[in-house]
């Protein structure tokens, strides 16, 4: 069966979803990307682990938030254009509403809520999430010794502080070197069709490098976020120093304690951190720099996943090609393997986590449980756990 043809979602399915994972989807890429995994592949069988293993890796290839590309890839491969539009703003707008709610409090009252005892309780469902979908999709990207020692040598490089976008290419270069002395060929045509395919992404950074400097500090706001949007590859700590350059050491707009609020709570919320954009587009110029930080910051993402969605299909066909995204997938596993180890050592903490982890596993390999009750009742044996002096 053609996984695009029967069983294709409505648009409003689409959104539906989407709209669901926004406000749901705590913990980060990893969790994100592994929550999505639950959904698309395990309960709704809209594709197949291989064609989602391909989309993780091609999201490492552009700039912008991962696991929102993700939803966008998912989107356009199940709605064309339109599910596109429709999953990755179904995905967006969620957590850049709750993440609004947030900015607003902070400017009325100088404060915002605390979330320590719902992240407590999330933590170690979040944990259990991500160590299925590593092992589904391991099973799928794992086929043999070399990919498997790249996997586990990226997850060690991450571990010991090597920088995420070398590792990634690294992984991408080892397996393309290693298969082209086992299997000499001709690597010529495939890379002038690689060359080709990523001339549509250029676009956009052409014009966020072309984007001025206005007199109208509206429009500079949004040129900010539009060049941040289209050349920001890497995790929170990337965006910081972005931000930090831009609007605190260049223009003075911001202090650096705002700057760490902002992006603490896009790391709280729901949702891609690239919310963090909402948050301090309204500290700046309320509601239309809300409006304006939050569309420059995710817009060039939807350019370059709808030109590269176009053509993902097609770097399957060669071989040169299908070794850079063998070698990217298992990179990006051996990624969120590093990842996963960090926050477990954060998220495991006392016997009551590590229940919770525990019993989410079991739930999620022995049932068709949704992946979302899980992280609600997380959050109320998180209250409640707080509340009787058990958690934080």
């Amino acid at each position: 069966m053609d996984d695009r043809g029967e069983g294709r979602p409505t648009l409003g399915e689409l959104w539906g979803l989407f709209v669901r994972l926004g406000v749901t989807a705590f913990g980060g890429p990893a969790a994100h990307i592994a929550m999505m995994h639950d959904e698309v592949v395990r309960r709704r069988q809209w594709m197949d682990d291989q064609r989602f293993l391909d989309m993780v890796g091609a999201t490492n290839l552009i700039p912008g938030p991962n696991s929102t590309e993700i939803a966008m890839h998912v989107g356009h491969d199940r709605g064309g254009w339109r599910g596109l539009v429709i999953a990755g703003a179904g995905f967006i707008l969620p957590a850049a509403a709750i993440v609004l709610a947030l900015a607003w409090a902070y400017v009325s009252y100088g404060d915002t809520p605390s979330g320590e005892a719902l992240l407590y309780g999330i933590k170690p469902i979040i944990i259990a999430i991500v160590a299925q979908a590593l092992v589904r999709l391991g099973h799928t990207a794992i086929r043999t010794w070399l990919l498997a020692a790249v996997a586990v040598a990226v997850a060690a490089l991450y571990l010991a502080g090597a920088n995420e976008l070398v590792l990634l290419a690294g992984g991408a270069l080892v397996v393309l070197a290693i298969r082209s002395l086992a299997r000499p060929r001709g690597p010529g045509r495939d890379l002038l069709g690689l060359v080709g395919l990523g001339l549509p992404g250029l676009g956009p950074i052409v014009l966020a490098q072309a984007a001025g400097s206005p007199a109208v500090d509206l429009l500079r706001l949004f040129a900010i976020f539009l060049k941040i949007g289209a050349v920001l590859y890497g995790s929170g700590y990337v965006l910081l120093a972005f931000l930090r350059n831009d609007l605190v050491a260049r223009l003075g707009w911001l202090t650096d304690t705002q700057l760490l609020d902002a992006v603490a709570i896009g790391q709280f919320s729901p949702g891609p951190i690239f919310t963090t954009a909402t948050f301090i587009g309204y500290v700046l110029a309320g509601l239309p720099g809300a409006a304006l930080a939050t569309v420059g910051i995710f817009l060039p993402s939807f350019l370059f996943v709808g030109a590269l969605s176009r053509v993902l299909p097609r770097l399957r066909d060669h071989v040169w090609t299908g070794a850079l995204l063998d070698g990217v997938n298992v990179a990006a596993l051996g990624l969120m393997a590093g990842v996963s180890l960090q926050l477990g050592a954060d998220a495991l903490i006392d016997p009551v986590t590590l229940i919770l982890a525990g019993l989410a596993g079991l739930l999620l390999w022995r049932t068709t449980l949704n992946s979302a009750w899980l992280v609600a009742g997380g959050a109320i044996v998180g209250v409640l756990a707080s509340v009787a002096g058990m958690g934080p």
